[in-house]
């Protein structure tokens, strides 16, 4: 399936290409990215693992996860997406898309997060059949949960996953 090209006033979401994987690997390595999502850095094997299952979500599901790209340098900016993780929690996400986003420690504080995140939002609406979406956010990712709020997601309930505390939170298309 062809990975759908999005772009914003300032930026440029397209699909993961092989050589994105030093700019993941990059990314995922960094602990302050990963404090609240994975609590420890991802190996490049854990890197890899990622960017491959963004390619087999796509390929399998017609959606997936975008690169972030600055459109004025082309600089890697982060990731963002839909996913279905299958989790096992409850309350259970079914097949709801989950949203998710994560971006370089250089790219927060500039509004890249909220303007990539409504381009997937606004695609969301278009090419899903659910009536909603979900995220799930640590309570203590304060910027993440500010986020999500200024694009529409509200609390609907709390959860633990994998033995971390969960904010389960909705957003109607």
């Amino acid at each position: 399936m062809a990975i759908p090209t999005l772009e914003t006033e300032r930026l440029i979401l397209r699909g993961h290409r092989l050589d994105d994987f030093a700019h993941c690997t990059s990314l995922w390595s960094d602990e302050s990215v990963t404090r609240y999502i994975s609590e420890v850095p991802l190996t490049p094997e854990d890197a890899w693992s990622r960017l491959l299952r963004y390619a087999g979500h796509w390929s399998l599901l017609g959606f997936g996860y975008w690169v972030v790209e600055e459109k004025s340098s082309g600089k890697f900016l982060g990731e963002v997406g839909f996913a279905d993780l299958k989790r096992t929690m409850d309350p259970p996400l079914h097949n709801t898309p989950e949203a998710g986003w994560v971006f370089a420690s250089a790219a927060h504080g500039h509004g890249f997060a909220s303007e990539a995140v409504q381009a997937i939002h606004a695609w969301g609406k278009s090419h899903f059949q659910t009536p909603q979406a979900v995220c799930l956010i640590h309570p203590d990712n304060a910027p993440s949960l500010r986020m999500a709020a200024k694009v529409g997601y509200r609390e609907t309930g709390r959860s633990v996953y994998r033995g971390r505390p969960a904010i389960v939170l909705h957003r109607d298309w």
